[in-house]
């Protein structure tokens, strides 16, 4: 499996202004009337904004900022529906599967659907199994996933876990963590939306809503 983000938040979604009022940083830190100044520091609340989001993506499997995907396989982890490894999955665009020879195919949209699920969402066959994968071929997955495009749409509780891990990476620039622990604050907040093996077990997507 190979999963790639083909598309990168919108800096402009990014919320450096809530960050800098949650550290209470002042402004016009460069040469009068150049801007220099605060645009470095923008630029790097900016870059531990992404570094904290990516963290609490990866610690949760959910996307906080919506957008593209795209998900390669050389087999289905089961024919009759197919996990994906994100959520909340906005859309399934396009399924295509590859022959051996690198020649691709569309599937037919009328052939699959997306079962939306917060935990565990599933590209499900119509019919009775998802098309077959031919041997040394591969399937290719593209698909939008999270909240929204706006900070306003992530979730209260994400949203203040970025905040308070971008604003310990400000503050402690050689932060690196204990074995990779998160602050403990950081760790409450998210621990419901923590999934259990995203891609893990089979269960039968043909029968969730």
């Amino acid at each position: 499996m190979m999963l790639v983000e083909v598309t990168a938040p919108a800096a402009a979604a990014l919320p450096v202004a809530v960050l800098r009022d949650h550290l209470r940083l002042g402004t016009g830190f460069g040469m009068p009337g150049d801007g220099a100044g605060d645009g470095a520091e923008t630029a790097a609340l900016a870059g531990f904004l992404r570094a904290a989001i990516a963290t609490v993506e990866a610690r949760t499997g959910k996307v906080l900022l919506a957008r593209r995907f795209r998900l390669r396989l050389e087999a289905w982890r089961d024919p009759q529906g197919q996990p994906l490894p994100l959520a909340p999955v906005e859309a399934v665009e396009t399924v295509e599967i590859a022959d051996a020879a690198g020649a691709v195919a569309v599937v037919d949209p009328a052939a699959w659907r997306l079962v939306a699920d917060m935990q565990r969402p599933v590209l499900a066959p119509v019919g009775t199994v998802l098309p077959a994968v031919p041997q040394g071929g591969f399937a290719e997955i593209n698909f939008r996933a999270g909240f929204g495009a706006e900070w306003a749409q992530v979730p209260a509780d994400l949203a203040q876990a970025v905040l308070l891990l971008a604003a310990r990476y400000h503050e402690d620039r050689s932060f690196e963590g204990s074995a990779g622990a998160l602050p403990f604050g950081v760790g409450a907040l998210i621990e419901r939306w923590r999934s259990v093996r995203v891609l893990g077990g089979r269960g039968n997507p043909r029968g969730r809503a």
